[in-house]
């Protein structure tokens, strides 16, 4: 399976998560998780960067991968208002997504293995302090990041299914 069609199948994953867990969702989390928007917030604006980096190194500008934005709390709020909550996130991610997709085919081999300065930051840890190929990241995502919110949204649509089943605490 090629990169594009790897980034396509998780964007598609994350987006069928995401609608099961708006039909099934309480509202109830626990208060030190994020709930299916902020989690599809953090999403778009991982993309976002991924598209900005992928664009910079495409057009010869100074590219830089920084995710620590994507992770802060009035920014993924703010997101989250303008893009008017679940439905309009699914839409934005969507779009993202495919335009993500649509310029992966024609990045050269040499723009892949284009390093990349990346700072990679999870619950205030740091994962990652180096440079990295673009390609490398593109797979990143693929294959970490989107399936890992995918598995964090199906999570909170088991936790709805549970608690309207009476089940639980």
């Amino acid at each position: 399976m090629s990169d594009s069609e790897l980034l396509a199948t998780a964007y598609r994953d994350l987006l069928e998560a995401a609608a099961t867990v708006a039909a099934a969702d309480t509202g109830d989390r626990p208060a030190d998780e994020w709930d299916a928007d902020q989690v599809l917030a953090h999403v778009s604006l991982v993309t976002a960067t991924t598209l900005a980096t992928v664009a910079a190194v495409a057009s010869g500008t100074h590219a830089l991968y920084d995710n620590r934005i994507a992770s802060d709390g009035w920014t993924i709020g703010r997101l989250v208002r303008l893009a008017g909550g679940s439905a309009g996130l699914r839409d934005r991610i969507r779009a993202q997504g495919e335009a993500l997709c649509a310029l992966r085919p024609t990045l050269t081999a040499h723009e892949l293995d284009s390093p990349v300065p990346a700072r990679l930051v999870s619950g205030g840890e740091v994962l990652l302090d180096q440079a990295v190929a673009l390609g490398d990241l593109l797979v990143g995502l693929a294959e970490v990041e989107l399936p890992g919110h995918t598995a964090q949204l199906l999570a909170l649509s088991d936790e709805a299914a549970t608690t309207r089943a009476g089940v639980g605490p």
